[in-house]
């Protein structure tokens, strides 16, 4: 929506112009600068994008200085006291919670879809065993438009819709083929009688060779489908705004989601709660802790403390502290609290971080990779696997942005602009006179 004119006035020139103001639902107005560069002949600079607005959106919206996270509308904590990941999904990509009737609907939809095509399968015996897993699901996913090129048309709604589903349903299946190769083991297919979570868990850890079947904890289930509701979509992050970006020219969405998935693989987004965990083994015990606050105080030190802070919200992440409680269920479920240096050391250097003036001043609070990664090793998954299980869970996020993109009349192609500071304009030079 628009909202009155915002007056600027050029200090060379001393011409006054305007720029139009518009206003969300709640936030911060924001000034449209599209035709900046056409009457004053100026871009704007922004590193990072952290003051602009690439888009509007409908999904997501987040309060920083608050600790806000809404899906839609509706609080975080609500979601994930009371609603599953099938029906968050659900919600991130249609705008409403379903009926009864939808939500089942859709549920067995994503469980139909979740066998990959056996030539599909066969792609992983291509990658060399000690393959990085998100380098297997990024380039098994871009594949997905060789197989499923007949529903890629994004201007067709149920091409759009059966889209979302299959690759929401089929990524567990593909992370867990990855990680069965990165062991050697054979592939073990969905069980479309369990539920979302459940199955993916079948799917890294059942062995055929055993006797007996594996047999799926329900906390842990429980644990996974909270990590998912809570990591489902987190506004214009970097994978997201990758995911919108590779999708305004207009590509298949699977490249789309590929691009987001490579993304995502860096170690400042979502390989964080993997360095959390290497950064708790590296401090090793509590006595060390005030050894390393010391040198993530220091400038000079490369050194720094993961998992605190985070680049939106200056205050208490607000995943934190429900993931903090599921931590807790998990490892008492499993019966680990007697022998858990990581959680324990994880817990005192909070304590001693938050009482510390250097973070305080600094809002360094303990952000939801601080505990994610500890949950995800409590139930077996190797850290080489984290950053897939984030993946896995922000994939219905990507689709439901990506979905909002195209059908936006105001969408185009992603082009941003630049501050040229190279050489200036000069004459080539022959070899010889180099």
């Amino acid at each position: 929506m628009s909202d009155k004119p915002y007056s600027l006035k050029n200090t060379e020139s001393g011409a006054e112009f305007e720029l139009q103001r518009r206003t969300g639902t709640v936030g911060p107005s924001v000034l449209d600068i599209s035709s900046l560069y056409g009457k004053q002949g100026v871009f704007t600079y922004d590193l990072g994008f952290g003051s602009t607005a690439g888009c509007s959106s409908a999904i997501t919206y987040i309060d920083g200085e608050q600790g806000v996270l809404m899906y839609r509308g509706y609080p975080i904590e609500q979601l994930a006291e009371q609603s599953t990941f099938i029906e968050v999904a659900f919600l991130l990509l249609y705008g409403e919670l379903p009926t009864e009737s939808e939500l089942n609907a859709f549920d067995e939809s994503i469980r139909t879809h979740t066998m990959l095509h056996e030539s599909f399968l066969r792609f992983f015996n291509g990658f060399h065993h000690d393959a990085h897993p998100m380098a297997m699901v990024s380039g098994v996913v871009a594949c997905m438009s060789a197989f499923y090129h007949d529903t890629t048309d994004i201007q067709d709604s149920a091409d759009r819709d059966v889209f979302s589903h299959r690759i929401m349903a089929k990524i567990p299946t593909i992370a867990a083929a990855a990680y069965k190769h990165s062991l050697g083991q054979p592939f073990v297919y969905p069980k479309n009688e369990l539920d979302y979570c459940s199955n993916l868990l079948n799917m890294f850890f059942s062995v055929p060779a055993q006797s007996g079947s594996y047999e799926v904890d329900p906390v842990s289930a429980e644990a996974l489908n909270l990590l998912f509701v809570l990591h489902a979509d987190h506004e214009q992050n970097c994978s997201t705004s990758t995911v919108r970006l590779a999708g305004s020219s207009g590509t298949n969405p699977y490249s789309a989601i590929s691009a987001g998935i490579s993304a995502l693989w860096g170690p400042a987004h979502g390989g964080a709660n993997e360095a959390v965990i290497n950064m708790l083994e590296e401090i090793g015990n509590a006595k060390n802790i005030n050894k390393y606050i010391a040198r993530a105080k220091d400038k000079n030190d490369s050194f720094r403390l993961m998992g605190f802070g985070h680049r939106v919200y200056k205050n208490h992440d607000p995943r934190a502290t429900i993931i903090r409680q599921m931590c807790h269920r998990v490892l008492e479920k499993l019966d680990q609290g007697e022998d858990t240096p990581l959680f324990e050391l994880a817990l005192e250097l909070e304590q001693i971080a938050l009482k510390d003036s250097y973070f305080i001043e600094k809002n360094l609070y303990p952000n939801v990779d601080f505990y994610s990664g500890i949950i995800y090793q409590a139930l077996g998954i190797p850290k080489a696997m984290f950053t897939v299980m984030f993946a896995i869970a922000r994939t219905v996020g990507w689709a439901a942005q990506w979905r909002e993109m195209v059908r936006d009349p105001e969408s185009r192609i992603g082009r941003p602009r630049q501050l040229y500071i190279g050489r200036a304009q000069r004459d080539y030079q022959p070899i010889a006179d180099r």
